[in-house]
């Protein structure tokens, strides 16, 4: 497998190798010993998650007080994605900025995202599918959004009309989060990360 960063600090694509004959195919989706190489700590792993969603729902910008924040790896095991990766981290040197990696069946990449990152995706099919493992289980008091068609972001969704939950179409904008102090910062995130790394 191959990971790759993106230019974003703090995430990466991952790239397996499929391996076909005429019964199917097999591949590693994840390997902890590669991810942790790359990154520098491995990924605790407390919950893992499938969301199923119709042709252009767009589910997003999601994260996570940090510490302890929530770390990610993501692939999509039916249809496709547009999975997005925003840096929501005050103070970085790329904050604001967005990057994007198509997700799907076909060439079955992943996204590692540490914590302190947004993230959402676009699905581009009907019933595409999205398995994520995570390094901390679900805490809804310590959960925020932005608002994932805020024109200051100017994310390139790949659909006319997004589809979007009550709670994603009420969040506010990068700059409301900013103001209301709901935002991570980049240098707690970046110490935050150091920590996993020095742990045993």
């Amino acid at each position: 497998m191959k990971v790759r960063p993106l230019g974003i600090e703090g995430a990466w694509e991952v790239t397996p190798v499929p391996h076909g004959d005429p019964r199917g195919l097999f591949l590693e989706w994840y390997r902890f010993d590669r991810l942790a190489e790359a990154v520098g700590h491995p990924l605790r792993l407390a919950q893992g998650n499938l969301s199923v969603s119709a042709r252009g729902v767009v589910r997003g910008i999601h994260f996570a007080d940090v510490p302890p924040g929530q770390a990610k790896y993501l692939t999509c095991v039916r249809g496709a994605v547009l999975d997005v990766v925003v840096d929501v981290r005050t103070g970085s040197p790329t904050f604001g900025r967005w990057e994007a990696v198509r997700l799907d069946d076909v060439d079955r990449r992943a996204v590692y995202l540490a914590e302190g990152l947004g993230h959402g995706f676009c699905a581009l099919t009907d019933d595409a599918t999205l398995s994520y493992l995570c390094s901390t289980t679900y805490r809804p008091a310590a959960e925020h959004t932005v608002h994932p068609l805020d024109a200051d972001l100017a994310i390139d969704w790949p659909t006319d009309v997004p589809l979007l939950s009550a709670r994603d179409a009420a969040a506010p904008s990068l700059a409301e989060a900013r103001a209301a102090g709901l935002l991570p910062d980049h240098d707690t995130c970046r110490s935050h990360v150091d920590g996993l790394r020095l742990a045993p």
